[in-house]
């Protein structure tokens, strides 16, 4: 309508408790599979850099089903999972970051020079602590860079998750796109904005203190 507002204030301060649960959820939605995913690539990357020929169709698998549109996962999942349940929203975003972790995982395992390796060996380390003290703090920064797109896909994607009938900050979407009413809408936008970047930074941060010896070698590439 003409001389309609862009944002009308009031409904968000008004559902500020409203806001701050969808937020929650979104949050849980989206994170959650992360860090399965996450449980999942640690142990399936170190089998995967040990056995080459495994990692090649465990790759193209997950390269499908990243490839694969995200509501119709939902809508295939729906008859095993029920409508408007967690899993039929988390599953699909399980091996969507999956595959985004396993290829940095691999990556950050395979970085290791074979030198090093065979110097901490020389050095009385037997397999299991040479993996703990030098094969994975060397694949962290990859890891984590791997984390940080995984999340913020994983954020972004949850808001289908309204569509089948799942909370989260898609709702936001979807009640202003049946009310026609623009300030839920740029609402959602802004928190699902926000999510992803308090997120990235937090990971960011985890980099730095984690893997403090990467952001120095970045600095000194630059």
């Amino acid at each position: 309508m003409d001389g309609e507002p862009l944002v009308r204030w009031y409904w968000i301060g008004d559902r500020l408790g409203y806001l701050l649960d969808l937020t929650r959820t979104h949050a849980v939605i989206a994170l959650v599979p992360v860090l399965i995913a996450l449980l999942v690539a640690v142990p399936l990357g170190l089998v995967c850099a040990r056995l080459p020929r495994l990692y090649q169709p465990v790759s193209v698998v997950l390269n499908v089903a990243y490839a694969l549109p995200s509501l119709a996962l939902f809508v295939l999942l729906i008859p095993y999972t029920g409508l408007a349940t967690r899993a039929t929203v988390m599953i699909p975003l399980t091996f969507y970051a999956l595959a985004v972790l396993l290829p940095t995982t691999v990556d950050g395992l395979r970085s290791v020079p074979e030198s090093v390796r065979q110097a901490a060996t020389a050095m009385g380390y037997g397999p299991w602590h040479r993996l703990a003290a030098v094969e994975l703090p060397a694949a962290l920064p990859y890891l984590i860079s791997g984390l940080r797109v995984a999340a913020v896909s994983s954020i972004s994607l949850a808001a289908v998750g309204a569509l089948v009938g799942l909370g989260g900050l898609g709702e936001l979407f979807l009640n202003g796109f049946q009310l026609t009413f623009t300030t839920p809408i740029l609402a959602g936008i802004v928190l699902v904005a926000a999510l992803a970047l308090v997120t990235d930074l937090l990971l960011v941060l985890a980099r730095r203190l984690l893997a403090p010896w990467a952001v120095r070698e970045k600095g000194a590439a630059q």
